[in-house]
């Protein structure tokens, strides 16, 4: 995924930009960027790469050539950014949480508009630069974003630093968050709230789908009204937030601590103690811990000094190994014991059969799991979610696949990640999708059979929408029950 911060203020920027920024990191550590503006100096700009250390260990060193008092830092798991533009605008940088799935479509519409594109070394087409030529097409920067909006499928976050402060501007449909701070003397912007309380930033706005604000020190422009309609990302307060940060004004640890009490209310299995799968699992299990009345014990704990967020290495192997070296579990808190533990989401399900193998390996006697979501059966065609080549690497998608022909080429592709259709009609999904029925009931036991758990239970998706406090048709939910009223709009 990615998040991006952006300041400006009457004073050097430098500082909080450079923290404000690295409190993006949970969300992703592939590229980190930042660039600043001075009136004398013009604009810096520097990228690193973050995929073998993290990204105050690369920006520190340099921090006082970062001159200026407006910048915008972004963490992506994409491409390398910010880019600097000149053009007919003004001269400006820019940074983006974005997915674009029509992006070679676009690409040679530009190219064939005369217009000139850079490739990475890998020869990808920069997604940011895609987005900055959009908005060149524009006669002024609010024009050149809607450009933005009509033509970009997938989802669109961004942030301009420009000669007169910056503009930020949330994706149309609101899919990711852009938070507003203020404290005196300075405005900042950034797609999580945690990074405002200890900058000393108060969160004093939270911009709505499709709209445009300009900051300035003095305070706040709104150069394009909010749209009605929103389809922000559930993910954010199940998996991808910070649990100090809020999106909406909905806290990210409240919703996980309110998903796990309702499933620990009405839970029955007798256990002796829970647990949360760290990081995001951990506010699910107080809850669930709180709800059920029993105990909450660390039975695994997260060995936090080295070990980055295992989803972000490039190869499956190595997501899989830094998962299992990152996460100690505890036998004498294990041993003999009916343990349940709570996670976030089980996509692949590699992780947590691994981790249910250790657990019962070091004693205990039944390991349960709840999840905060319902199952993963709709692969994401709006955010970054992960970096899944086909649907078949959800393990509810090989167990449908296999149900559904009685074939045993799903079960095979467990650990390979090679492209495949699947060849199950939409109707049968939406059956599959149905907290309740036959083939949902079916689909979680046999889950629960290959992870070799005792039990294995989801939150069902009216909890999450009643935890996250909004309107169901203001949540995209899409990879849970495949609702597509703005599918790839």
């Amino acid at each position: 995924m990615g998040g991006f911060f952006g300041t400006v203020q009457q004073v050097e920027c430098s500082t909080d930009l450079f923290y404000g920024t690295d409190y993006q990191s949970h969300l992703g550590t592939r590229r980190g960027g930042m660039a600043t503006y001075d009136e004398g100096r013009g604009f810096y700009r520097a990228i690193h790469n973050l995929e073998n250390t993290y990204f105050r260990t690369r920006f520190e060193p340099e921090l006082d050539k970062f001159v200026g008092k407006s910048g915008i830092g972004v963490i992506s798991d994409t491409d390398a950014q910010p880019l600097l533009m000149n053009c007919h605008l003004g001269r400006f940088a820019i940074v983006t949480v974005a997915k674009i799935n029509n992006i070679e479509e676009l690409a040679e519409e530009l190219l064939a508009e005369n217009m000139h594109l850079s490739e990475f070394s890998s020869g990808k087409i920069n997604p940011t630069e895609i987005i900055s030529l959009l908005i060149i097409k524009g006669k002024t920067y609010v024009e050149g974003i809607e450009n933005v909006y009509r033509r970009v499928k997938g989802s669109c976050s961004l942030l301009l630093l420009t000669e007169d402060g910056i503009i930020a501007a949330r994706d149309r449909w609101g899919r990711t968050p852009i938070v507003v701070g203020t404290k005196e003397g300075a405005m900042a912007a950034t797609s999580e709230s945690t990074a405002f309380p200890n900058l000393g930033f108060e969160t004093s706005y939270y911009v709505g789908p499709g709209e445009v604000v300009r900051l300035r020190p003095e305070g706040m422009e709104q150069l394009r009204k909010p749209e009605e309609e929103m389809q922000i990302c559930s993910f954010l307060w199940i998996y991808y937030g910070f649990p100090t940060s809020c999106y909406e004004g909905k806290n990210v640890e409240d919703m996980r601590f309110e998903t796990g009490r309702v499933m620990g209310e009405s839970d029955e299995t007798d256990i002796d103690c829970v647990g949360g799968i760290p990081d995001s699992g951990v506010a699910m299990a107080h809850g669930y811990a709180a709800g059920h009345n029993v105990h909450y014990q660390r039975g695994i704990a997260k060995y936090t000094p080295t070990w980055p967020r295992s989803f972000m290495p490039a190869r499956q192997e190595m997501r899989n190994l830094v998962a299992k070296m990152k996460l100690i579990p505890n036998r004498d808190m294990l041993r003999g014991k009916r343990c349940l533990f709570c996670d976030d989401s089980i996509v692949r399900g590699t992780q947590l059969r691994e981790n249910t193998k250790i657990l019962k390996e070091l004693g205990a006697k039944e390991v349960h799991m709840r999840i905060a979501c319902p199952p993963l059966i709709y692969a994401c065609p709006f955010v970054n979610f992960s970096a899944s080549k086909s649907e078949l690497e959800l393990i509810t998608r090989r167990v449908i696949k296999d149900f559904e022909t009685g074939s045993a080429k799903a079960t095979m592709l467990a650990d390979a990640h090679t492209a495949d259709n699947v060849d199950v009609s939409e109707e049968k999904l939406k059956a599959y999708a149905t907290t309740g029925s036959p083939e949902y009931q079916a689909m979680v036991a046999e889950i629960a059979r290959r992870l070799n758990l005792d039990s294995l239970k989801f939150s069902t998706l009216e909890t999450i929408i009643k935890a996250i406090g909004l309107p169901k048709c203001k949540v995209c939910t899409h990879c849970f029950d495949g609702s597509s009223c703005h599918t790839l709009k």
